[in-house]
């Protein structure tokens, strides 16, 4: 599993670097991308606490890295960045590209065990087992100090694996996420052709229902979501209420903050990115 440099830029006193790697769960050759702070770059190297970040619908590893605006943030805060690929790419399955459409080709951070997706389609693995074994052995990041973050679809993902991977995930927020896939039309679409017509397979990959299912409240330091009010797919595929209802049963803290007229983009993402790196540093760096 050796990772193969592609790019490295001199960023806020660190670097913003971008490997390739063949990957044994995909199948396929995936590329991610690290922002490392300099304290991670010092002679020796030490290994810093970092921030993961999943994106939606049409990503890839360099939208997020290039539009957030988080490098600076994360570098005053001695914070790595990783930014993965969303979905596999070059499978030459018939209806990939679909994913522009929200049909099956996006990755939507699970494992399909539908054909003929089931063979490259294998997003949840490749996360929380292979990317963050080669983070660790490959690169000084700190597995024990690692957050997750993302956007709509990303932030179905990072809510989902954090609910999914107790213990994987120290800290958690996320950017206007599909919050109840189950109950929508684009996790309905998904869904169904990944992991069949069985619904039942479905609630292992709603962050609402997985929620529910909580014994208690399994980030008691807190969650925090931000979602525009003028999010043109709030009303009918995200249902963030959903979500607050699930994590208030349980006495999960949830900070939701609703913003009057910031839609679904990266200026939104943008404006309230620093909160986020706030939130994952003071969980992350804390003693």
């Amino acid at each position: 599993m050796s990772l193969e440099l592609i790019g490295s830029h001199a960023c806020f006193g660190g670097e913003q670097r971008f490997y390739r790697h063949d990957s044994r769960e995909i199948g396929l050759p995936m590329r991610f991308a690290v922002f490392l702070p300099a304290q991670a770059l010092g002679e020796p190297s030490r290994r810093v606490p970092a921030l993961m970040f999943l994106a939606g619908l049409t990503c890839t590893e360099e939208t997020a890295t290039i539009k957030a605006g988080a490098q600076r943030l994360a570098a005053e805060h001695g914070l790595a960045l990783i930014m993965p690929d969303t979905s596999p790419r070059g499978a030459g399955v018939e209806g990939e590209s679909d994913a522009w459409d929200f049909g099956v080709g996006a990755g939507f951070y699970l494992d399909a065990t539908q054909q003929p997706w089931s063979k490259h389609w294998r997003m949840e693995s490749y996360i929380v087992e292979e990317l963050r074994e080669l983070l660790g052995a490959e690169l000084p990041i700190d597995l024990a100090r690692l957050g997750l973050t993302g956007h709509s679809m990303g932030g179905h993902g990072a809510l989902t694996l954090a609910l999914r991977h107790p213990g994987l995930f120290k800290t958690v927020s996320a950017f206007a996420p599909i919050c109840a896939p189950t109950a929508c039309p684009w996790g309905h679409k998904a869904f169904t052709g990944y992991l069949g017509e069985d619904r039942s397979a479905w609630a292992a990959h709603d962050a609402t229902q997985l929620m529910a299912a909580q014994a208690q409240a399994p980030y008691p330091q807190g969650i925090l979501i931000d979602q525009g009010l003028a999010d043109n797919f709030l009303a009918e595929q995200l249902h963030p209420h959903l979500f607050e209802q699930a994590c208030a049963g349980v006495g999960q803290p949830l900070t939701l903050r609703r913003h009057a007229g910031y839609d679904h983009g990266y200026y939104f993402i943008g404006t309230f990115m620093a909160d986020h790196l706030l939130h994952h540093a003071r969980g992350l760096t804390a003693a």
